[in-house]
C-alpha cells in the first residue's frame, strides 16, 4: 500500500515536470496584432487574467504537494530533498508565468483604455 502510493505520487510528479508551462497557452501574436477597440483589449486582458489564474491555481497544488512533502518526508526517503527542491522550482516557475500574465492584462486595460 505505502509503495503505491509512492509511486503514484511520484509518476504525477514526473508527468507535471514534463509538461511545458507557457505563459500563453494559445497562440496570442494574432489576435494582440488584430486587437485595435476597446472591447479586443478587454477581452485580450481577460484572457490574460484567466492564464494568470491557472497559473497560481497550479502554484498553490505544488505548494500543497511541498507542505505533504515537509511533513512526511519519511514516506519519500532520499528523494525527498530532490522533490522538495523540484517543488520549489515548480512553484517559482509558476508565479512567474502568474505575473507575466497579469503583466500582460495590465497592459492591454491600458491599452483599452486608450483606444477609442
Amino acid at each position: 500500500m505505502k509503495s503505491r502510493v509512492i509511486f503514484t505520487i511520484l509518476g504525477a510528479l514526473a508527468l507535471s515536470a514534463c509538461a511545458r508551462i507557457d505563459p500563453h497557452p494559445m497562440d496570442m501574436s494574432s489576435a494582440v496584432r488584430s486587437a485595435r477597440t476597446k472591447a479586443d483589449h478587454n477581452a485580450l486582458a481577460r484572457h490574460y487574467e484567466a492564464a494568470a489564474e491557472a497559473m497560481r491555481a497550479r502554484a498553490q497544488e505544488q505548494k500543497n504537494g511541498l507542505a505533504e512533502y515537509r511533513e512526511h518526508g519519511y514516506y519519500y526517503g532520499r528523494q525527498t530533498e530532490d522533490l522538495k527542491e523540484h517543488t520549489k522550482a515548480l512553484v517559482r516557475v509558476y508565479e512567474e508565468a502568474a505575473e507575466a500574465n497579469m503583466s500582460m492584462a495590465k497592459a492591454h486595460r491600458e491599452m483599452a483604455e486608450e483606444a477609442r
